[in-house]
């Protein structure tokens, strides 16, 4: 059973009153679960959404990159920067087009899904099969994407400004490279501090579990006691 946090589960009466349920603590649990699935429907939205409009816009970029890229007949660029330039804008292209297919397959599921707004057929959205897909989509467009975005806009300047001056191609390098390496130092540190917020949320859950056993365990063992003490008051009778 997946825990479900305090934040939500308060909210789980008003949805299952609303929803028709009955009012035990079970429907409240179900319904604060409800909840807890329809929070990461939005989140998949949300991240969809993104893959779609990032992957369009940097993939539409290096097209017209490629294709406006005009070289003279005298150009005295290294075939080895021309050929570094096609496969960084190949592999840029490739992978925001996988990240902008995962989109378009999966999102409008889960818009069709959200769009109704009725909590109780969150189950029938894919968005929970479909979580390593949406993750990958999403690693490709924001971090892989964005990486080989910054790469080709560094091999653009030598290419372009090569026959006319080195020095500002070596300026684009220059600034260029403290910049992926503040880009992938985000990256790690961002999802370093995101997979702590989760480890606290699954200890702060386990450590509710522990609470709710012992009360579980104190109540039973009171009702136990309650229950063999009129027995013992007839015997001593006898």
């Amino acid at each position: 059973m997946e825990w479900v946090p305090p934040q939500l589960r308060q909210y789980g009466g008003a949805y299952n009153m609303t929803g028709g349920g009955g009012g035990g603590g079970g429907d409240v649990t179900n319904s604060a679960a409800t909840l807890l699935s329809w929070r990461k429907l939005h989140l998949s939205r949300a991240k969809l959404k993104a893959i779609n409009k990032t992957s369009a816009l940097m993939s539409g970029f290096a097209m017209v990159a490629m294709v406006e890229m005009q070289l003279s007949e005298k150009t005295q660029v290294p075939p080895g920067l021309l050929v570094a330039f096609v496969i960084c804008t190949s592999l840029l292209v490739a992978v925001h087009m996988l990240a902008l297919m995962i989109s378009t397959c999966i999102l409008p599921n889960v818009e069709a899904i959200s769009n109704l707004h009725n909590i109780n057929i969150v189950e029938e959205s894919p968005h929970e099969r479909m979580h390593w897909y949406i993750e990958a989509g999403w690693a490709f467009s924001t971090v892989l994407g964005i990486f080989l975005f910054l790469c080709e806009l560094a091999i653009l300047c030598w290419v372009k400004f090569y026959d006319y001056s080195i020095m500002a191609a070596s300026s684009a390098t220059i600034i260029m490279v403290p910049v992926l390496i503040l880009f992938m130092g985000f990256a790690v540190h961002f999802y370093h501090k995101l997979v702590v917020h989760k480890y606290e949320l699954t200890e702060s859950g386990l450590r509710e579990l522990e609470q709710l056993k012992i009360q579980l365990d104190s109540t039973v063992t009171s009702l136990v006691s309650n229950s063999n003490s009129p027995s013992r008051n007839n015997i001593s009778v006898v």
